[in-house]
């Protein structure tokens, strides 16, 4: 009798602990989901606010672009960071719409996969497809993936590199700008990214962006200056 009372009530606590689980799972989701919905309205109040064209650069991207503070790096332009922290290459194929089509920069820029590094190529080229048909008066600039560092995102660099060999093929496929960003935050040493440039080995600090601004800065002035040049 004891050892079947013992067995229920150890049945009950798993039962509790993972209705408990499930209930903070259910609760984060819900907190990602109200965060993106957020996000969205604001990309739809900013597109109702600028006409075409009168975005010089829009930023797109996952949480590397959702933590760069681009109004305060490109003070000389008019900007718009269109990133969402966790966004996955389908998550952002998902919301082009809004996030880039209805605004319709002068050069959008874009920086993600490295929340889908084993799938992002599968629908990698489907984005760009998307920019050639629904943004043709848009100069389009790729971004490499970075390097990482630590035990969670360092084991992560091969397939970085591999991965960014295929997106600047695609972008000499596409007639796009290529900016290598995981080559100036790699420490040769290691392997690994500069720490300094780090908070976790995959985000990056303020001095991490300010290499990220050094090297795609050029990148944007090309571009604009293209597209001056095609909109006399």
């Amino acid at each position: 009798m004891k050892k079947a009372i013992s067995l229920l009530m150890s049945l009950i606590l798993l039962a509790f602990s993972l209705c408990s689980c499930k209930s903070e799972e259910d609760e984060w989701a819900e907190k990602v989901a109200e965060y993106r919905a957020n996000k969205m309205a604001i990309f739809e109040s900013e597109n109702a606010q600028y006409a075409d064209n009168e975005v010089d650069v829009a930023f797109l991207g996952d949480s590397l672009t959702d933590g760069y503070d681009v109004a305060a790096y490109y003070p000389q332009y008019t900007v718009s960071n269109r990133g969402i922290g966790g966004d996955t290459t389908l998550d952002l194929e998902g919301r082009l719409k809004a996030s880039v089509y209805d605004l319709k920069p002068k050069v959008a820029v874009m920086l993600i996969g490295a929340n889908n590094f084993d799938t992002m190529m599968e629908n990698y080229e489907n984005i760009l497809r998307g920019f050639v048909e629904n943004l043709p008066n848009t100069r389009i600039i790729l971004l490499s993936l970075t390097s990482m560092g630590g035990e969670h995102w360092g084991k992560n660099n091969q397939i970085a590199a591999y991965n960014n060999v295929k997106i600047k093929l695609l972008a000499e496929k596409y007639s796009f700008e290529y900016v290598d960003l995981y080559s100036p935050l790699l420490n040769l040493e290691d392997g690994e990214i500069y720490d300094e440039y780090t908070t976790d080995g995959g985000h990056l600090t303020a001095q991490g962006y300010e290499v990220l601004t050094r090297e795609i800065t050029p990148a944007i002035e090309r571009q604009l200056s293209a597209w001056a040049l095609e909109n006399k």
